[in-house]
């Protein structure tokens, strides 16, 4: 008598549901990941606004959450010569924030280039937020090399009361400038000595309104204006 075989039968319906919900699952994974930035928030800024960081940034159609990488966006931000540091955040609820830290500007030169704290030379197509002095003379690569050392020792406070730097050396002093301040008095000084001028204020109350000359180059004396 012959032998009879059964065929085995393939169960269709549970192997197609499994790709179902792989599919399923792939999709809402999918869509989990194109979830968009819902909001950004620029911290640190004071020379480039919201809207240029985010430009820099190539995120202006707040892209996906997920997908845009902070160490790209930091490296794109980071090409921006006014950037000295960024750090970028993921929060809560799809919101990005990038904190920045900016290079301060020093002076400016005769030809409109601003001199930042890292020796880089940058163009502003707008006011500064904040008061630079201006170079108007030629000084030689040490001497330009070691004012931009020097001023980034003057006090902020001090700092942005100088309108006009300009190189004025005599026979006794090959480094000595000449500052002039926003309040009408001038005062000499050497490089070497360019940190006397951290003292401004304290003597201002000791010339009594009156206007001049403050020698802190030499003998550290005041000569009033005629």
């Amino acid at each position: 008598m012959a032998k009879v075989i059964k065929k085995k039968k393939i169960r269709i319906l549970p192997f197609l549901l499994f790709i179902l919900i792989i599919a399923i699952l792939v999709l809402i994974f999918e869509i989990f990941l194109d979830s968009k930035t819902k909001n950004i928030i620029i911290e640190g800024n004071d020379i480039l606004s919201d809207q240029q960081i985010i430009r820099l940034a190539e995120i202006e159609d707040y892209p996906s959450f997920y997908k845009t990488m902070s160490s790209s966006i930091e490296r794109k931000i980071k090409e921006n010569p006014w950037i000295k540091q960024v750090n970028v955040k993921k929060e809560f609820y799809h919101v990005l924030v990038i904190e920045v830290e900016e290079y301060k500007a020093l002076f400016e030169k005769n030809n409109g280039k601003i001199v930042l704290e890292n020796e880089e030379e940058v163009t502003l197509d707008r006011t500064l937020p904040y008061s630079i002095p201006r170079l108007t003379t030629e000084v030689s690569e040490d001497q330009y090399k070691s004012l931009i050392k020097k001023i980034q020792e003057v006090d902020e406070g001090v700092r942005q009361k100088i309108s006009e730097i300009s190189y004025v050396p005599n026979d006794y002093d090959k480094d000595r400038f000449l500052l002039y301040m926003d309040d009408g008095n001038s005062v000499y000084l050497t490089l070497t000595k360019f940190d006397m001028i951290n003292y401004y204020n304290d003597v201002l109350p000791q010339l009594d309104g009156r206007k001049g000359y403050l020698y802190l180059d030499s003998g550290n004396h005041f000569q009033i204006m005629q």
